[in-house]
């Protein structure tokens, strides 16, 4: 035989040499919870290793984060269900606990990039990711732009880097790119969650903030998962309304989503690496079924294989530290 594909992999150094995926530290963003308090570290029942940190406990695990190389966080606020409202004005409060948490963290880590969620429902006392209509329950997509830009606003001022519109509004990066460029913040980014899909994969991050729908579904503003051109017209909207970065969520499930975003986009594709891919991973590695630390480094390279540029996933931590190594 003169063609034998093995001579490239006969041993590390020529396999490293041909390697066509590299990850690093520098791809991943750690999404972080925050909670109100004073030394609190509240554990994710559904995500081992995972937990509500009150924003002292926030800067020690960024600061740390920072060291290993990861330095982008996206921010996550577990709000009391007391402030919780229909109209959801807690989400642009100057003085929420994300906002808080958004200023402590930029003075404390000044280099430390901070991504800000833009959706309502952890503010909602409807759970959903816009304003409900009390009448028929639908989910009014002009009215929550309003809310929704007041909220990028508001977290531009408290030193968000990124703002990243989870809510899947129609129209919504044209709306918070003016809204943010007239009040002076044109170099704030937008990481549109192009392709946010309903997923079965959400309910752990639900649990982590409380903020599961009291009434219905998201099947109205969240994608299809059975569709895939689909998510193609949301990123030709989103790239032509300002956003400079677009994201898939959930990651596993959607790798030839990504890849598609890839082929047809210029712009930079991020993917989530859920909570619900987490849990599985955590789940099956406590069982002794699999090998955590090997089993996320493979999950984390086939988001880069299939055209990620940038991961948000709450393995950064482990994965940095076995990247160092």
């Amino acid at each position: 035989m003169h063609i034998r594909p093995r001579r490239n992999r006969k041993n590390e150094v020529m396999r490293n040499l041909v390697k066509e995926t590299y990850l690093g530290a520098e791809h991943l963003i750690a999404p972080l919870f925050v909670v109100a308090g004073i030394n609190q570290k509240i554990a994710i029942k559904s995500m081992p290793d995972c937990f509500r940190l009150s924003i002292d406990n926030l800067i020690i695990e960024a600061r740390e984060l920072f060291n290993l190389g990861v330095k982008t966080i996206a921010l996550f606020p577990a709000v009391d269900e007391s402030l919780k409202t229909p109209d959801a004005r807690e989400a642009y409060n100057p003085n929420n606990i994300n906002h808080q948490a958004m200023r402590a963290l930029k003075e404390a880590l000044p280099e430390m990039m901070i991504m800000g969620d833009i959706a309502l429902d952890p503010y909602s006392s409807d759970g959903h990711d816009g304003i409900v209509d009390p009448k028929t329950g639908e989910i009014l997509n002009d009215p929550s732009l309003e809310v929704l830009a007041k909220m990028a606003v508001a977290q531009a001022h408290a030193g968000a880097d990124i703002v990243g519109p989870s809510d899947m509004m129609d129209g919504r990066i044209g709306y918070i790119r003016n809204a943010l460029d007239k009040e002076g913040f044109t170099n704030i980014s937008i990481m549109s969650y192009t392709a946010k899909y309903a997923s079965a994969f959400y309910g752990p991050f639900r649990d982590a903030l409380d903020s599961a729908p009291k009434k219905g579904d998201k099947k109205t503003y969240q994608m299809d998962f059975a569709n895939a051109r689909e998510a193609i017209r949301e990123a030709e909207l989103d790239e032509m309304e300002g956003a400079d970065i677009l994201m898939v969520k959930p990651g596993l499930p959607y790798l030839d989503i990504i890849l598609r975003l890839k082929e047809h986009s210029t712009l930079p594709i991020a993917a989530y690496n859920i909570s619900g891919e987490y849990a599985m991973v955590k789940a099956a590695a406590q069982n002794g079924w699999i090998d955590e630390n090997k089993a996320v480094i493979e999950v984390l390279t086939s988001f880069r294989r299939a055209g990620a540029d940038i991961i948000l996933t709450y393995h950064a931590k482990l994965a940095a530290q076995l990247l160092s190594k």
